[in-house]
C-alpha cells in the first residue's frame, strides 16, 4: 500500500489519542520507519502490523480498527487531500456507488503502482445496491465497510451495510448490501 494509507492511520491516532499513543503504537508494531512518504509504496505487512498494534494498544478488535480507519479515510484523508476526485464520484451516495467501479481508474493516474480492488454493482433499487468487492488482499472487508459508512456520512445519508457474502464463507469475493 502507498504511504498515504499508513500516514492516514498515523493521523487518525494522533487526532484522537495524541502523539504519545502513536509512538506507543509504532513501538508495539515493531516497524522501523520514522515517517511515511505518501507517494511511496510500502509492503502491505506494514499496514497490517499498524492495524494490529492499534487494536492491541486501544483494546479494540482489528475489525473495529479497520472500520474506524475506513471512515477516517473518506471523511478526512480523501476529502481533504483529494476533494476534486471525491466530488467527481457523484452528487449523492447512490451515484458514488454506481461510479465506484471506475473510480480506481482515476486513482491509478495519481498512484501508478497501485494494486486496487475491483468493485462491481448489482441489484440496484431506489434505496439499495449490492456492492461486490474483489481484492487480492485478504482481511480488509471491515475497512470497506468503514469506507461505505464514511461515504454515507460524507453524503449525509443514513446507511445500513449488510455483508451478504464473504470469502470467509468460501466465496471468491464479498458482497455488501448497502441500503439508505
Amino acid at each position: 500500500m502507498y504511504g498515504i494509507v499508513n500516514k492516514a492511520i498515523e493521523d487518525l491516532v494522533i487526532a484522537n489519542f495524541g502523539e504519545q499513543k502513536w509512538e506507543a503504537i509504532k513501538e508495539r508494531s515493531n516497524i522501523d520507519i520514522d515517517f511515511f512518504i505518501s507517494s511511496e509504496p510500502y509492503d502491505d505487512d506494514v499496514t497490517f502490523k499498524l492495524a494490529v498494534a492499534v487494536s492491541e494498544e486501544m483494546n479494540m478488535s482489528v475489525g473495529d480498527v479497520l472500520v474506524a480507519f475506513g471512515e477516517w479515510w473518506v471523511i478526512k484523508t480523501t476529502s481533504e487531500k483529494y476533494a476534486g476526485l471525491m466530488q467527481s464520484g457523484g452528487n449523492n451516495l447512490k451515484e458514488f456507488l454506481l461510479n465506484l467501479p471506475n473510480f480506481h481508474n482515476r486513482v491509478m493516474l495519481i498512484y501508478p503502482k497501485l494494486t486496487p480492488p475491483e468493485f462491481k454493482i448489482s441489484d440496484i433499487t431506489e434505496n439499495s445496491i449490492h456492492l461486490h468487492y474483489f481484492s487480492k488482499r485478504e482481511g480488509l472487508q471491515e475497512f470497506v465497510r468503514g469506507l461505505i459508512q464514511g461515504l454515507g456520512k460524507m453524503y449525509e445519508t443514513p446507511t445500513t451495510i449488510d455483508l451478504i457474502q464473504s470469502r470467509n464463507d468460501g466465496s471468491n469475493h464479498e458482497i455488501f448490501k448497502v441500503s439508505w
